[in-house]
């Protein structure tokens, strides 16, 4: 391999080898035009001249006048020879790696100022030499070539060996030359000049009252040519609407350069040549101090394309967001059942401003005979597979509500569905159960926040036992507990984004919304407000906040006098049937309901009955419960089996009972009771709801 080509393309060694080989092509050149000549030993070199004279002129070693006369003819080259004095092959070049001397020149070509090396080079400009180097003397006929030693070893007999280089190495130095002629230019250039070949806006103002100086071309094509002498207030009326002037001021007292970015330029429209389009510019003011004055140097970049750039990506950031936000919201309730015993708000607002969607969903699903489940969750992180999840779990709980299973069992359902929907997704949920019968509201929690119960007096109570781990963990066996929900009381369901900051712990934020909860009076959209503010919930919250808000109300009044109840004890044999229809034919006269629903309400508590008595053990129990809107109907006993709707054949004395049931009611079901057995409750919808 050549080894001037194969250095000449590393980094380190380019620009070395390109000076040396330049060094040696500036000898070479010097000794081919000056014949043979030999050194004295006394400081002078005999040259001879290429066209045939006697050789007694005399030249000095350090750069003095040729001599004169006649000219001597050329004398026969010797053998060339190699850097360890072997000779080289007739008419061939020495190899190339011998024409490198053992000690190069390049450093000291380096560390040369440039200025001398241009001055001392006896090539001209482009080329660099040693310094102490001299031209190798040539040996003449009879005579004995001289040791080649130092970096002029080899100059004339290797000249051929590097001629592979001369190309590469003379292309290096002419960049360099280049480069330097280019950087001379610049520097050479007044600074009216210079600012005026900038593409960029530039204006040169000086004195208190910023009298232009200077305005240069792009300055004009932008907003029109500018008188020198005048004040920028009068003659630079767009420094004034950008609102620069005071900025101008600032940096001239205080000698500190300035900069606001992208202000609005409107289009120039009569301008010739001005904006068409309203831009952005960034505007730079830079203190200039003389020794007469001082001035601002006002330096405007254009960034209309980067501005509009960013506006592109935030309008679509934004879309981004609301098509998120719009999947979120889909997901949830669009809106939620009115149970006729409760009241009912929830809000979800999304946190942080990115595209990001959550996992929070709330739920309410009217269960049948007064009875409503309250449901909140949260699937853990953040985006669409959360969100898929989420989804996917408040359709698995309105499917299994359906079924009128006890809040535990329901939980153990979801914690096998969680882990079958994605084993790397873990979410936390609350689902409770109210009762109007009862008064309470039973629950269970798997590795949710508590709920908190307040009552008419302000007293808050807090859920905190029956928790769980969180859905998607398996292994664990969920409980349900109760909590007293009286008429007056006030329960709230929530997401940890509610209550959950980076600088205090849990406990803290739960005892804060027990604090602002105890004092939110009003209806649920009221309290849902009221909860949101003094938690510091704004539209920069960076986490997502579901809060769903219950009341059990005190009717009193002509409201009162909407919801009754009434119950009996089935006691005895057959005869308990006629002592069912008899009471429920007294109480549904006593609530003044037309005849043909009093008929149909007395049929379905007959058949209820009756099949409670066929089927059931005791003890048993019918209830009439009426409300603003239905008249419910409920039988219970002790046996735990639910009963079926099936088919009944013609020739069957049995089975009819529930068909008939479900023909007439609005709604039917069963269920079993915490306590053991069974219920089973028909719907009827009242005229006018």
């Amino acid at each position: 391999m050549n080894f001037t080509r194969w250095s000449a393309r590393l980094p380190g060694t380019q620009r070395r080898t390109a000076a040396a080989q330049a060094a040696i092509r500036a000898r070479a050149r010097s000794a081919g035009t000056s014949g043979s000549g030999s050194d004295d030993g006394n400081g002078t070199t005999r040259r001879g001249s290429a066209a045939g004279g006697t050789g007694d002129g005399e030249a000095e070693a350090d750069g003095g006048e040729p001599p004169t006369g006649p000219t001597a003819a050329p004398a026969p080259a010797p053998p060339a020879t190699s850097g360890t004095d072997r000779p080289a092959l007739p008419g061939r070049a020495a190899p190339p790696h011998d024409d490198v001397p053992d000690n190069p020149t390049v450093p000291a070509a380096r560390s040369r100022p440039p200025a001398a090396a241009e001055a001392g080079s006896p090539a001209g400009p482009g080329a660099e030499t040693a310094p102490d180097s001299a031209p190798a003397p040539a040996s003449g006929p009879g005579r004995e070539a001289a040791p080649k030693t130092g970096a002029g070893a080899d100059a004339g007999g290797n000249a051929g060996a590097c001629a592979g280089g001369d190309a590469e190495a003379g292309a290096g130095t002419a960049s360099d030359e280049a480069g330097r002629q280019r950087r001379r230019a610049i520097d050479a250039l007044p600074v009216r000049a210079l600012l005026g070949e900038v593409p960029a806006l530039a204006a040169v103002v000086h004195g208190p009252e910023h009298r232009i100086a200077f305005v240069n071309d792009a300055y004009s094509r932008v907003f029109g040519p500018r008188p020198t002498g005048a004040a920028a207030r009068e003659a630079l009326p767009e420094l004034v609407e950008l609102g620069l002037l005071p900025l101008m001021d600032q940096v001239r007292r205080s000698g500190r350069p300035r900069t606001v970015k992208s202000r609005r330029v409107p289009p120039q429209r009569g301008v010739p040549g001005g904006r068409q389009r309203p831009g952005y510019y960034t505007f730079t003011c830079t203190p200039i101090s003389t020794s007469g004055d001082s001035g601002v140097l006002i330096f405007a970049a254009d960034v209309t394309d980067q501005v509009e750039a960013a506006e592109r990506l935030r309008a679509s950031e934004r879309r981004q967001r609301e098509a998120a936000v719009t999947l979120q919201r889909s997901l949830l309730p669009q809106e939620l059942e009115q149970p006729d015993d409760l009241r009912v708000a929830a809000t979800y607002q999304p946190g942080g401003t990115d595209a990001a969607v959550g996992g929070d969903w709330y739920d309410v699903i009217t269960l049948g005979a007064g009875r409503t489940a309250l449901v909140i969750g949260d699937v853990m992180g953040r985006g669409v597979r959360a969100a898929a999840v989420m989804g996917q779990l408040r359709t698995a709980v309105r499917a299994y509500a359906r079924l009128d299973l006890p809040p535990h069992e329901i939980l153990q359902l979801l914690d096998g569905l969680a882990a079958e929907i994605d084993a790397s997704q873990i979410a936390t949920c609350v689902y409770a159960v109210h009762d109007p019968n009862e008064g309470c509201l039973s629950y269970a929690s798997a590795g949710h926040v508590p709920i908190l119960v307040r009552d008419a007096d302000g007293t808050v109570l807090r859920a905190t036992e029956h928790t769980g781990p969180p859905l998607g963990t398996g292994g664990w066996l969920h409980t349900s507990g109760s909590l007293p929900l009286p008429e007056g009381a006030t329960a709230v369901l929530y997401t940890d984004g509610l209550i959950e900051r980076r600088d205090a712990d849990i406990d803290e934020g739960v005892a804060a919304l027990e604090h602002a909860f105890a004092g939110a009076t009003g209806s649920p959209d009221i309290v849902c407000d009221r909860l949101l503010r003094a938690l510091g919930i704004s539209e920069d919250h960076d986490d997502d906040v579901a809060l769903l808000v219950f009341q059990y109300p005190a009717r009193t009044g002509p409201d009162a006098e909407l919801f009754h109840n009434a119950a009996l004890d089935l006691l005895g044999g057959t005869e308990a049937a006629p002592r069912a229809r008899a009471f429920a034919s007294g109480v549904l006269a006593s609530w003044r309901f037309p005849t043909e629903l009093r008929d149909l309400g007395v049929l379905a508590a007959s058949e209820l009955v009756a099949n409670s008595l066929q089927h059931g053990t005791p003890p048993m129990r019918l209830l009439l419960r009426r409300t603003d809107r239905r008249l419910i109907i409920e039988v219970t006993d002790g046996d735990d089996h639910l009963p079926r709707r099936c088919r009944a054949e013609p020739g069957d004395e049995a089975g009819r009972g529930i068909s008939i049931v479900a023909t007439i009611a609005s709604a039917w079901g069963s269920r079993r009771t915490p306590g053991g057995g069974k219920s089973v409750w028909c719907e009827f919808a009242l005229p006018g709801r």
